[in-house]
């Protein structure tokens, strides 16, 4: 088989299944040339995608950042300050600090705030009745939660998301931009959140950037410039696995009118539906690590610097892990899925996500009697975010 899983155009039909499984059934570890020139090792197994993700060591977040494609030097420095390209023992006392802020007991209390930002988004939307559910509703939620938490006026809300999306979706012919207008996304929203920093240091705020600027960690606070790369973090992944999450969730459900009716009349299954929905969606398709040594990943030599990729997206329909991994199932027992990665870079803000997507389906069904297609989704034209930019309905208010 040809295998293109590099091409943006690969994923406009949403994941190249048939690809994934190729290279899982006969070249789980596989080499595929980058456009550029040189290439990178595709890990499409789970049980290989969970090796990789727990030898840090061995395959570094912080040498080459977490995407295949190299960053300019100036983008890179400040990349590697967000978790995400952070390596032990850097990375240990920042993720503590932020870990402390994202407890259960914190979502509790955060729970009314979000369902009351997820009410007034249904009611807004039910006055519409015909709406880009990716844009209006799911899209929304995130936004306003992030933007909620870390206390950022309303107005900055929109362009807190176009920052997102040129970062995210640059291949994107709709949400992305030239390379310079990336770059300068990635600058800019970086500049912004150190500004913020400024403003809140020593403020006695209970927002989470103030929450964060002024704790103490292992005898060290989190600086002004840390903060900026965690805020870029903070705010990319807030806005985009939650929307890929829910609008690709509700499209599965609008297929699927006996699930749909399931979890309408019974809301207990929304916090199982929501793990497969995640397993299903997988909002991001990989992430990168770098050899730092000669290394092995099940048989296959790896030399030191090469390009190493998690395949989240494959690793998630992995059939030596998930019965019937092509059938979305609500009911799922077992569901060890990578859509929030493994080890100690699994998504922060992973139960903040079950706890916005949970509140979301759960007003959804109390403010609509149902929901149509009034035409086919489309997309992000990207090798990286899996999701909908655009999923046309029509909202049928109780």
């Amino acid at each position: 088989m040809n295998i293109d899983i590099y091409s943006p155009d690969a994923y406009t039909t949403g994941i190249p299944h048939e690809q994934f499984k190729w290279l899982r059934d006969n070249d789980p570890i596989h080499w595929h040339a980058h456009p550029e020139g040189g290439g990178y090792w595709v890990v499409s197994r789970h049980a290989d995608v969970i090796t990789v993700s727990r030898d840090f060591k061995t395959f570094s977040a912080e040498q080459g950042f977490v995407l295949v494609d190299d960053l300019p030097g100036d983008i890179l420095d400040m990349a590697r300050n967000q978790l995400l390209g952070m390596d032990p023992p850097k990375h240990s006392p920042l993720r503590r600090a932020v870990i402390t802020r994202f407890t259960s007991r914190r979502l509790e209390q955060l729970e009314p705030a979000i369902r009351e930002i997820a009410r007034g988004m249904m009611e807004t939307a039910r006055n519409i009745g015909e709406v880009n559910f990716v844009e209006s509703l799911a899209g929304d939620l995130p936004t306003a939660v992030i933007g909620s938490l870390l206390d950022i006026p309303r107005d900055m809300w929109p362009q807190m998301r176009r920052w997102s999306d040129l970062q995210t979706s640059a291949s994107d012919p709709d949400l992305g931009g030239t390379p310079e207008e990336v770059n300068n996304a990635s600058i800019e929203m970086g500049t912004y959140g150190f500004q913020l920093a400024c403003e809140r240091k020593d403020s006695g705020a209970d927002d989470l950037i103030s929450l964060l600027i002024n704790q103490e960690v292992e005898g060290e606070s989190v600086s002004e410039a840390e903060f900026a790369s965690l805020f870029v973090q903070i705010a990319v992944a807030g806005n985009e696995t939650t929307r890929g999450l829910i609008s690709s969730g509700m499209y599965e459900l609008i297929q699927r009118p006996e699930l749909y009716r399931q979890l309408e009349q019974n809301p207990d299954l929304i916090p199982g539906a929501v793990e497969e929905m995640l397993r299903w969606t997988c909002p991001l398709h990989y992430f990168r690590r770098t050899a730092t040594a000669d290394a092995e990943i099940a048989g296959q030599a790896i030399a030191q610097g090469d390009k190493v990729v998690m395949l989240y997206s494959a690793a998630n329909f992995d059939e030596r892990v998930f019965d019937n991994p092509m059938e979305f199932n609500i009911h799922r027992d077992s569901n060890p899925h990578l859509a929030f990665g493994h080890g100690i870079h699994l998504c922060l803000g992973a139960n903040l996500a079950r706890l916005e997507a949970r509140i979301f389906l759960e007003e959804f069904f109390r403010e609509f009697g149902g929901i149509e297609l009034t035409g086919e989704p489309a997309f992000i034209r990207s090798n990286m975010v899996h999701g909908f930019k655009q999923m046309p309905v029509r909202l049928l208010p109780r």
